[in-house]
């Protein structure tokens, strides 16, 4: 991987992971188009994804050090009954991810016909955001929960989580604000645990013998590794106050015929490959 492939890489990653346009999907079409092959992909997912995380900590460090802040005074307060609601959303994608991780690792395997499929599901959902009366309403348990269900579906490539998240958090009478934070904020301990178990995983790898094919490949070096981090968090920090401002303004539907665009071509690049 150059510099040149890790910098386009990391932009599409900050960008996307919160631009409702599927992060996941539109990686494996960067790396179909740009033909990129290391010998250790994993180790780049980790590096770029652990940005954006890092990004969005930076965006929401003042909510996040209230929320904490009211959890330790050990009381069912707004901070604490806020943060069991983001942890319930969390249980459908931990139970999908754990009793279907080969299934929808193999998803992630060049399919781009597949992804362009997913975005055109995504474009519909950000297109019946049009749709949602505009209201008022609060972050409850239950939709909680619903918000977390669509979130597990978002694992799928293609379809966006921050897109499809907001999209249902609005249609089920969120405020825009409050619908975009949450949005957020819930995917974080996701984030953080997929970059976790992509790291032990990397490490499982690391002590085994490297197979024929990777052996052929050439390694990503520490720099290029270090252009990425920086070019996905730099554009995340962009992508995600940029979103904020794009939910609260209701224009998510440009979105969704952008998502409609990509996801004709992307299945239409898939014929013309093949």
């Amino acid at each position: 991987m150059s510099f040149l492939e890790a910098i386009i890489l990391g932009i599409i990653q900050g960008l996307t992971e919160f631009l409702p346009v599927s992060s996941s999907g539109h990686i494996e079409i960067g790396k179909a188009i740009l033909d990129v092959q290391v010998s250790d992909p994993l180790l780049f997912s980790i590096v770029v994804h652990g940005a954006t995380a890092l990004s969005t900590i930076v965006v929401f460090r003042k909510t996040i050090g209230s929320l904490l802040a009211g959890l330790f005074k050990f009381k069912w307060n707004d901070e604490t009954q806020y943060l069991f609601k983001i942890a319930l959303s969390m249980i459908p994608v931990g139970v999908v991810g754990v009793l279907f991780e080969e299934q929808i690792e193999e998803l992630f395997d060049g399919n781009v016909f597949f992804v362009g499929l997913m975005l055109l599901l995504t474009g519909v959902l950000l297109y019946f955001t049009t749709l949602a009366k505009e209201k008022h309403g609060k972050v409850t348990f239950k939709n909680a929960f619903v918000v977390g269900l669509v979130q597990a579906i978002a694992i799928l490539p293609g379809i966006s989580r921050s897109g499809s998240t907001i999209a249902a958090s609005l249609m089920l009478g969120i405020n825009k604000e409050k619908a975009a934070q949450f949005s957020f904020l819930m995917v974080l301990p996701p984030i953080l645990g997929t970059v976790l178990l992509k790291v032990i995983k990397f490490m499982e790898l690391s002590g085994t013998e490297a197979s024929v094919d990777a052996v052929a490949l050439e390694p990503i070096s520490g720099m290029v590794l270090v252009v990425g981090f920086i070019s996905a968090f730099v554009s995340g920090l962009f992508a995600c106050q940029w979103m904020i401002k794009i939910v609260k303004r209701s224009k998510l539907q440009y979105f969704a015929f952008y998502c409609f665009a990509v996801g004709a071509i992307a299945c239409i690049y898939t014929f013309i490959g093949a």
